[in-house]
């Protein structure tokens, strides 16, 4: 049995690695002293006042030289671990990395939910990216990292956990839909949660994600389950339609209950370098919103280079964006390590400046254990543990799940089951 708190979030097994300099380069902003290593203090200050100071968009952006160092990181596990099931809710809440009147921290700041800031222009001018760079720290981010047995089987239901089952497909049922809920109250099979050991736990994904239509159908599915039911809306997944349309669309799945609205940018003011219209665009959909939290869908695979990813993130984060997300999932290219790092370092950036923190979502593509893995380090290593929740990381992959519950049943019984066996919906 092993122990997926302890797994997760203690630092006594690393993942192999070699440390190595890479040349000095921006990821983001030319000048920013940004390390890839290491894991934030596990017993941050209380949040202290000057830690929310608003962002002054006059301020200008400071930079630093500075050298980009790789090192030793660790995804680690606890060697004399117990059952998982015998850590209680209150326990694995008391171990998350940051105080109680924050969302997340970041090398020992505590930060707040995004409220937006103004558009700071210079800002987005001053934004490089160096793709080289950027294309060789996510090559090494999959040939390092490695964790195996009991370590994995933890990872993975962290990444479970972390989960938006998704159909958005043509043909959607409301009986689809039901299936999808119910799958999502359960995702692993009921036998294999005995032989791991979890039942306790109450092991469930983060929500489902479905077109307006069937939010109603959702939310009765997954009646007090504690699973999010997100709709996405604002013309998905091209973004097109009328402005008022898309905004009426947001507004009546937020009406309805929608717990998350995932909305689409337009495109075109990328690629026209109309910021203002862009921040207008998101901000408008961000009030239409209401209390539901809002994932701004990108549509990476469209922007063409990392500038523009790195610009189109900034730009969400200060219209008032809750999470940022790779792609719709349509488009013909979707979320990539190489794009996702630039996004983080993006979200990073904005947590420094500004003392505000945004989720991260990849969408689109990944279909294997070891894929999730990837991301999950990833995410570790670049914001830290206090992004590895539901609350600030998701994976928009439904596919994913299968592979994930046959990883478990490998680790469980030693022989890996048919792809039948473990279907989605």
């Amino acid at each position: 049995m092993f122990s997926y708190v302890s797994a997760i979030e203690s630092s006594r097994c690393s993942f192999i690695a070699q440390t190595h300099c890479v040349e000095s380069c921006a990821i983001v902003n030319p000048g920013s002293k940004l390390r890839l290593s290491g894991t934030p203090p596990t017993s941050p200050p209380e949040l202290a006042l000057e830690d929310c100071v608003p962002y002054n968009a006059t301020q200008g952006v400071a930079h630093e030289s500075g050298r980009i160092t790789e090192g030793v990181s660790s995804m680690s596990g606890d060697r004399n671990s117990h059952n998982l099931a015998q850590n209680s809710p209150s326990q694995i809440a008391a171990r998350d990395d940051y105080a109680p009147a924050s969302i997340a921290s970041l090398n020992s700041r505590s930060l707040l939910s995004n409220t937006g800031i103004p558009l700071d222009l210079n800002w987005l001018q001053e934004v490089r990216v160096n793709t080289s760079a950027v294309e060789r720290r996510a090559q090494s981010q999959v040939a390092r990292r490695t964790v195996k047995k009991e370590w994995q089987a933890a990872w993975l239901l962290r990444a479970i956990s972390c989960m938006d089952l998704t159909t958005l497909s043509g043909d959607d049922t409301e009986e689809r839909v039901r299936r999808l809920c119910a799958k999502a109250k359960q995702p692993i099979q009921q036998e294999l949660v005995e032989k791991l050991g979890i039942a306790n736990l109450g092991v469930k994904v983060a929500a489902v994600c479905v077109y307006h239509t069937f939010v109603e159908t959702a939310l009765s599915a997954l009646e007090g389950s504690g699973v999010h039911v997100a709709a996405v809306s604002t013309g998905f997944p091209a973004g097109l339609s009328p402005l008022a349309e898309r905004v009426a669309e947001i507004r009546c799945s937020a009406e309805v209950g929608a717990h998350e609205i995932d909305v689409v940018i337009t495109r075109g003011h990328v690629f026209g370098g109309r910021w203002q219209a862009l921040y207008d665009e998101v901000a408008t959909f961000k009030q239409a919103c209401g209390t539901a939290h809002m994932k701004v869908i990108l549509g990476t695979g469209d922007l063409l280079t990392f500038r523009n990813v790195a610009r189109a993130s900034l730009v969400a984060m200060m219209a008032g964006a809750d999470f940022i997300k790779t792609s719709t999932g349509k488009e013909l290219t979707n979320a990539t390590l190489p794009v996702s790092l630039v996004m983080v370092r993006a979200i990073r950036e904005y947590a420094q400046k500004t003392g505000m923190a945004v989720g991260f979502k990849p969408a689109g593509g990944i279909r294997t254990a070891k894929q999730s893995l990837d991301w999950l380090a990833m995410i570790k290593e670049e914001l830290g543990p206090s992004w590895l929740r539901a609350e600030m990381f998701r994976f928009g992959a439904s596919g994913l799940l299968g592979d994930i519950e046959r990883q478990l049943e490998h680790y469980a019984t030693g022989r890996y089951s048919a792809e039948y066996r473990h279907p989605i919906a």
